[in-house]
């Protein structure tokens, strides 16, 4: 029995260590400070870590699916370079649902297409 029972401390001991490196580990800032790269060089490797993502949007009544062309900036928010509307519908459509499902996983795939296209060349 005593000895369960210091199997079990040093188990939640254990636990506890894990967690805490865990959680210092992911508080720490991703790029530590003065180690910022000049504005010319993070928009030249932002375009080149871009990537095509499905995304959407409401205006003026219509529901926009879209493809985008973003990267994640130095801040940690992410950097529109470019949108292209795949489709449009009306917000207040009956079959809005399943129009809105049929479209976002069409730009889906179109946007894994994109993505393969440009990093083979």
């Amino acid at each position: 029995m005593v000895v369960l029972l210091a199997e079990l401390l040093v188990l939640l001991l254990l636990a506890g260590l894990l967690l805490y490196g865990l959680g210092v580990w992911s508080a720490r800032p991703p790029v530590p400070p003065g180690v910022r790269q000049p504005a010319r060089r993070q928009r030249r490797s932002g375009a080149v870590l871009a990537r095509w993502v499905p995304a959407h949007d409401e205006a003026d009544g219509r529901t926009r699916v879209l493809l985008r062309r973003a990267y994640l900036g130095p801040d940690g928010l992410p950097v529109v370079l470019e949108d292209r509307v795949y489709t449009a519908f009306a917000s207040d459509d009956p079959a809005w649902e399943a129009r809105f499902t049929e479209a976002m996983s069409a730009a889906r795939f179109r946007c894994s297409y994109l993505n393969a296209e440009e990093s083979a060349g």
